[in-house]
């Protein structure tokens, strides 16, 4: 994932369940979805908080709730009025409470527990970069294995899922884009140059969308993750580093973490999904969780207007042609269990150790209707030690890396290689690296069937996917001899991996 804690950026995905379906059946079916924004910039004020504010979607009601935010000691900083999610900032302890009483409200919560507060950058931690005495040793086998790109041979991912071998019949289309919402992208990398749209790529942070040139760009190096991401779906097969799973496809990046603690927030996401449904993305990649709450309870006000807001985008996207993939997680929970232990949240103040329902209790986007749920390999096609599961929840699984599985490659590394900001390489892990291959083999799929809605490409995904059974015995992820979690279902379909590994050369030859 991006800006993240090792403890969850490399992304956390759920499934989505007939519950959660039905509490979210009034979301809208808009057309258009471009935010109405006022002057307001983003606050700074100690006691300021910000909310999202789910009205019906009837102009009349808009104009009505929005009167009735100013009363209320609210600003509006961006209105979706046509899937009826208001962004809005507040000092007043009640506000909350109080919109929620007003007429044609249905929901309406704060999106973070601390007040907001100045931006400063944060640092996350190194990735495992490449040196350059590895990196010559990368290049002079992969040119000994013949045409391939100069780190290729470090790519076992690639290998596992086919990826090698459909680039020869089929790289991908330039009509087709992936959006990656994460910590931006770093568009000069000379690996995404050849690929990148600029024209569908924005700053969401704030929940207002800036298209000013470089906006999307990573706030620092260390803000590698969504570069990271973006170079395992499109890097290009241009003779330079590595190559990603759909080298002929264009990627686009819609930046939502907050430069101050590098966090995810409701309102960055639902413009980030409202962007790139208007600007014509077909498939977007979602590594990360909305913050601050691992977990949202539908019992909790404001996590339930957070799950409704970020629905009511995504929901939007997906009828206007989008598929939206995401990362399981990487706490090795079962989603499909009767409790889980969150003792992470909040992550943007002091986090309460808490004991959730899955059922009930929502991880936001990757738990959300019709969104694509994907857990981790390793490169001997196991279940990653980290990454999360559950039966009826994982819809596919996709290499994602694992220390503990070690591959036959030169540089002997089990995590994912791919670009990382000012023209470097580097190794990552998680879930988060999981998505964008199942992103990238679905950019593969629509390069094939042009016409083919998210729903199909979804079924398409599940249909050509390589059936993966549970292990035979105990699963011990680590190798230290305690059972870390059981497997359930069958070869076909199972709570480690859903429908099986995805395949990208059945994506372009069916």
């Amino acid at each position: 994932m991006a800006h993240l804690p090792s403890r969850r950026r490399l992304a956390l995905a759920v499934p989505v369940v007939l519950s959660l379906t039905a509490s979210l059946g009034f979301l809208p079916t808009a057309a258009s979805a471009a935010p109405v924004t006022t002057s307001a910039t983003q606050a700074a004020d100690a006691g300021t908080l910000a909310y999202v504010v789910n009205t019906k979607v009837d102009h009349r009601t808009i104009k009505s709730v929005k009167k009735a935010i100013a009363a209320a000691g609210g600003t509006v900083v961006a209105a979706y009025d046509r899937i009826g999610v208001l962004v809005v900032h507040s000092a007043n302890p009640d506000f909350g409470a109080a919109i929620r009483a007003v007429r044609g409200v249905q929901s309406a919560g704060a999106t973070r527990t601390a007040p907001l507060s100045p931006a400063w950058t944060t640092d996350e931690g190194a990735a495992q970069v490449l040196s350059k005495a590895e990196a010559a040793k990368v290049a002079k086998a992969s040119g000994a294995a013949g045409p391939s790109e100069p780190l290729e041979a470090d790519q076992w991912d690639l290998r596992a899922i086919g990826a090698d071998k459909a680039a020869l019949i089929n790289p991908g289309s330039k009509k087709v884009t992936v959006a990656v919402i994460d910590t931006g992208v770093d568009d000069t990398h000379p690996d995404l140059a050849p690929n990148f749209s600029a024209a569908q790529s924005a700053n969401c942070v704030g929940g207002v969308a800036d298209t000013s040139a470089g906006a999307w760009r990573p706030y620092t190096a260390d803000d590698y993750h969504g570069t990271h991401v973006a170079g395992e779906i499109a890097a290009a097969r241009n003779g330079i580093g590595v190559a990603g799973v759909a080298p002929g496809v264009k990627v686009a990046g819609i930046k939502v973490s907050d430069p101050k603690d590098g966090l995810f927030y409701p309102e960055n996401v639902v413009c980030a999904f409202v962007f790139a449904a208007d600007h014509g993305v077909e498939i977007t990649n979602n590594s990360y969780y909305v913050d601050p709450w691992l977990y949202n309870c539908m019992d909790d006000p404001d996590q339930k207007a957070i799950v409704d807001a970020v629905n009511r985008a995504q929901t939007y996207a997906q009828k206007k042609g989008t598929l939206n993939v995401a990362s399981a997680g990487n706490s090795n929970h079962d989603l499909d269990s009767g409790a889980l232990v969150d003792a992470s949240s909040p992550d943007d103040s002091t986090p309460v150790t808490r004991t959730v329902d899955p059922h009930e209790c929502f991880d936001v986007p990757t738990q959300l209707p019709g969104v694509v749920t994907v857990s981790a390999t390793g490169v001997k096609g196991t279940k990653s030690y980290y990454s999360t599961y559950g039966q009826g929840v994982i819809d596919v699984a996709a290499p994602g890396g694992d220390k503990y599985q070690i591959p036959d490659t030169p540089s002997a590394n089990g995590r994912i290689l791919s670009t990382l900001p000012n023209n470097t390489y580097g190794y990552l892990q998680g879930t988060s690296m999981a998505s964008p291959h199942v992103a990238g083999v679905a950019a593969l799929l629509k390069s094939t069937h042009p016409h083919a809605s998210p729903a199909q490409l979804q079924a398409l995904l599940k249909l050509q996917a390589d059936s993966t059974a549970c292990p035979a015995g105990p699963y011990d992820g680590d190798g230290d001899g305690v059972v870390d979690a059981t497997c359930v279902g069958g070869k076909r379909v199972n709570g480690f991996f859903g429908f099986g590994v995805v395949n990208a050369l059945k994506a372009v030859k069916k």
